[in-house]
């Protein structure tokens, strides 16, 4: 089925998750780490004024302070309907409460942090299953992620890696996403994080996945489930391995060098788009 909702995954800048938020005025304002750009975006997609955004604070372990940028954000746009769930588990997932303000949110915003947050409280949920449910069929529905939040939209999602010996098996773990996404695998904090190689064992692992790596302050807005647009300052690399001449994944044991023929990559900046069922940039 071709989604009639919209899907923007943003690349983020820093991982608000894992550290307390800096003390510094110049580091502080880094958590607007989105750009007014995106923001933008994310608004005139929807409704203009008046639109219902929700902010999910699940991935990270600073969520007021998380949910305050992203408010002054939006705010600075003229939109001031934006609400906070600050679910930690599927049991707050699934209240009454939250699937109510789901049906009436026009937006859903995932921050950063922590995917498998994300993954532990909403797969299986009645909650999910209304997001995802909305989004196939509501064209102004849009759904949103950064970061990890924007990782975790997908069906098949990086849950990490070790910091070791790129380019040989074993180095990145694969697990379950929220499955937003069927056709694509993201990374994040892509070329500041130098996460070209993981992406490459991700892609040899899923071949019949298109790899979309985001640059920080950068993202792609997901139309039909099959266009992905540039937005923001920075990059996107998409890594295309559905026309691989080799392979040899399978045949390796854990710490062996991969070796993949035409492995295909594009980058795109902003305003560019690339069609994942034609595998081509639209101009």
């Amino acid at each position: 089925m071709v989604p009639k909702g919209k899907i923007v995954a943003i690349g983020g800048n820093e991982d608000k998750g894992s550290f307390p938020l800096p003390l510094s005025k110049d580091h502080s304002q880094r958590i607007l780490f989105f750009e007014q750009g995106i923001l933008k975006r994310i608004h005139d997609e929807l409704y203009g004024i008046g639109t219902r955004i929700e902010v999910v604070t699940t991935a990270t372990s600073i969520p007021e302070e998380l949910y305050q940028a992203y408010l002054h954000g939006f705010i600075l746009l003229g939109c001031d309907n934006v609400g906070h769930l600050a679910i930690v588990n599927r049991t707050q997932a699934d209240s009454p409460e939250t699937l109510q303000r789901l049906r009436k949110a026009d937006a859903v915003m995932f921050t950063g942090g922590d995917q498998l947050r994300i993954t532990a409280a909403f797969i299986n949920t009645e909650a999910l299953k209304l997001m995802t449910h909305r989004y196939l069929h509501e064209e102004k529905f849009l759904i949103a992620g950064t970061s990890a939040g924007a990782m975790a939209l997908c069906k098949i999602m990086i849950e990490g890696s070790h910091e070791t010996k790129p380019l040989v098996k074993g180095i990145v773990s694969l697990g379950e996403g929220l499955a937003l996404l069927h056709k694509v695998i993201i990374d994040t904090h892509f070329v500041n994080r130098r996460r070209i190689p993981r992406m490459i064992e991700a892609i040899a692992m899923q071949p019949e996945l298109v790899g979309i790596g985001l640059g920080e302050d950068t993202g792609v807005l997901i139309s039909r489930g099959n266009e992905i647009e540039t937005i923001g300052s920075g990059l996107v690399v998409i890594l295309d391995g559905r026309e691989l001449e080799e392979n040899n994944f399978a045949q390796l044991k854990t710490g062996e060098a991969l070796c993949l023929e035409h492995l295909i990559m594009h980058v795109l900046p902003k305003g560019r788009s690339y069609l994942i069922d034609k595998a081509e940039i639209d101009n």
